[in-house]
Formats: structure tokens, C-alpha cells, sequence
């Protein structure tokens, strides 16, 4: 099942299920206002929504229209906590090996999580407002996970039954603040904007094979101005989402809407390229004792995307412009 959002001007958008190839979706307010409902109520509305999806492809369901991706606010405009991981070691070495940081004590055994702003998310062709390109703009494709309710202590074997949405993101990171902030132990602000969202989101199912041991086994198609700049594999995930949910529900409940990421894509392999430019950089450190690359301008553009194995859609497309302001125009509409 695949589900979106439409951005109708409100905080929460309302909720869409959108067929197999993305070409058409269908109102399903009806059966849950929007995603953050739906997820409360999983058990509820979920056998109903999946009817929904049936006949839409079935091109049986009342109401369906032509889907077009820039009237689409994030799967999930706001949610309940965005807790992002680093769980691609061949990233976090890299880094440290470029930029001579101390290594993390027991990195291999317990992963590395922050909790990041969640209350304001950006759709899939929406522009990504930034106040200054001196910030160290950077894009960072990775993929996550939208949980129902999880029990305080739920062990990693259970965490997966928890897991309701599959999405794909660009955590938006300005490099040049970033430094300071984690030089005082309290963690990101600043150097975190708003992250943005592919299309839609999918149940773990939609993915096949590709799903499994708590990793999206595919690689993340990254061009920045048209051009390749990588297509590394999730499936390289050290931990998985399952052990990520654990660790983060070890001394409290997670509530349904929490979003849980990956981190940044990253495989040991330097030929599949990179999912973020701050990883480029760190290569070109090594390779030639400083970078060569240089972060975002106004007016760039980013386009993230994963297929499957037969080339089929799955998330659809995340395809953005950069631009200076403190504000956006945002899509608003009346559903036809």
C-alpha cells in the first residue's frame, strides 16, 4: 500500500492512497484525516485502506484522479519525534579519518541517534528555504521508518512489528554550524533544517525482497544539477531499524508518528559515489589533502530516488531547488 499527503493548506494535509505506479491516487479522508490519524488508529483503519488501494489499481475506485507529485506535502508533514541514526559505519569512519575526530567509543555495538526537529517537514518538490550558502549547505539521502505505538523496553526481535510506513528523505545538514554544536554535547539544532520527503510512503510489503533484517535493500539514485552523484545501497546498514527502534525504546514508549532514519547511505565501495557531499569532500581530503567539491549554492537542485530491482517505482521521486529566504511558497489546492 502506498499513502501521501496532499498539502490543503492545513498542518496535516490530507491523507491520499496512491497507486502502484504513482499515476493516479484517491481521496481517503474519509476513512482517516490524515496519516498521523491513521497511524494512531492502525489497526482500525488499516484493512480498509488496503481495500482503497485494491481498487484503485484495480482502476475501480470512485474519485481517482491524476496525481501530480508537486501538489504533495511529506508523507508526514508533522510528527510525533524524528529520531535519525548513523547506522553506515563506512560513513562515520570516513569522516573521522578525513577530519582526524576521535573515534566513538563502541560505535559497532551501540548505535548512534539523535532526536531532531519534526514539527515542520518539506514535500518532495517543495523548495528548501536557506538563509546563507556560507552555512555549508549539504543533502543527505536516507531512508526511515514511521512506527505505531512501541511499549517502553520492546526488545529488537518484536521492533519490527511496529514498523507501518517505509519513506525515503534528504536530511538537509548546513556543515558549517554543524561542528560547534556537536562540540557541546547537547546535539544538532541549527545545522538540521527542515528535512524533505519523497512522494509517498509505502508499507514494508511494496518493497518485496527488498525488505528484510530491518534494511531497505536497494540503492538510492543521488543527482545534484542532473549530474550522477551516487547510488549507494541500504541494504549496508550495520544496524537495522529493528535495533534502532530497540535502542530508542529502551527507557521510554515511542509514540505512533515516530519517525525513525537511517542516516546517511554510505557503502565502503567509493565507486557507487555518495549520498551527501560532506562524504565527497572527506574523500577528496584524503585523496588530495583537501576538498575539491563545494557545498550547495542557491539555485542547485537535488533529486533522490529508489527503484526496485525491475526498475518499478516505489517511493517516487524527491526533486528540489535550494533558494535564499526565510520562507517558502507552499502548494495549496483544492482536490479536483
Amino acid at each position: 500500500m502506498k499513502l501521501a499527503t496532499f498539502d490543503d493548506g492545513s498542518r496535516d494535509g490530507r491523507l491520499l492512497v496512491v497507486a502502484r505506479d504513482l499515476g493516479r491516487a484517491v481521496d481517503a479522508s474519509d476513512i482517516a484525516p490524515s496519516l498521523q490519524v491513521a497511524l494512531e488508529h492502525w489497526p482500525q483503519v488499516e484493512a480498509r485502506l488496503q481495500a482503497l488501494y485494491q481498487r484503485l489499481n484495480d482502476h475501480a475506485a470512485a474519485g481517482a484522479f491524476e496525481l501530480d507529485p508537486a501538489r504533495l506535502a511529506a508523507p508526514l508533514p508533522r510528527a510525533s519525534q524524528w529520531l535519525d541514526g548513523s547506522c553506515f559505519l563506512s560513513h562515520g569512519e570516513l569522516m573521522q579519518k578525513a577530519f582526524n575526530l576521535d573515534p566513538i567509543e563502541g560505535v559497532e555495538h551501540t548505535p548512534l541517534i539523535y532526536q531532531g526537529a519534526s514539527d515542520d517537514f518539506l514535500g518532495p518538490h517543495a523548495d528548501i528555504p536557506l538563509p546563507s550558502e556560507a552555512h555549508g549547505i549539504d543533502f543527505e539521502g536516507e531512508f526511515a521508518v514511521l512506527l505505531d505505538d512501541v511499549p517502553m523496553g520492546c526488545p529488537a526481535e518484536q521492533a519490527l512489528q511496529h514498523v507501518r510506513l517505509v519513506v525515503q528523505l534528504n536530511d538537509v545538514s548546513l556543515r558549517a554550524l554543524a561542528p560547534r554544536e556537536m562540540k557541546t554535547g547537547f546535539g544538532f539544532l541549527q545545522a538540521k533544517p527542515a528535512s524533505s520527503f519523497a512522494p509517498v510512503a509505502v508499507t514494508p510489503d511494496e518493497l518485496g525482497e527488498a525488505w528484510r533484517d530491518g534494511r531497505v535493500h536497494l540503492p538510492l539514485q543521488v543527482q545534484w544539477n542532473g549530474e550522477w552523484f551516487g547510488h549507494p545501497h541500504g541494504g549496508a546498514m550495520h544496524f537495522g531499524f529493528h535495533q534502532l527502534i530497540a535502542h530508542a525504546a529502551l527507557t521510554r514508549r515511542l509514540s505512533a508518528g515516530t519517525l525513525v532514519g537511517s542516516g546517511t547511505v554510505s557503502n565502503a565501495d567509493r565507486s557507487v559515489g555518495s549520498a551527501c557531499i560532506a562524504e565527497r569532500r572527506a574523500i577528496e581530503t584524503l585523496a588530495f589533502g583537501a576538498p575539491r567539491t563545494a557545498f550547495m549554492r542557491f539555485g542547485d537542485r537535488v533529486r533522490m530516488e529508489a527503484r526496485g530491482p525491475g526498475d518499478e517505482v516505489l517511493f517516487g521521486a524527491l526533486d528540489q531547488r535550494v533558494v535564499q529566504g526565510a520562507g517558502q511558497a507552499t502548494c495549496k489546492g483544492i482536490l479536483p
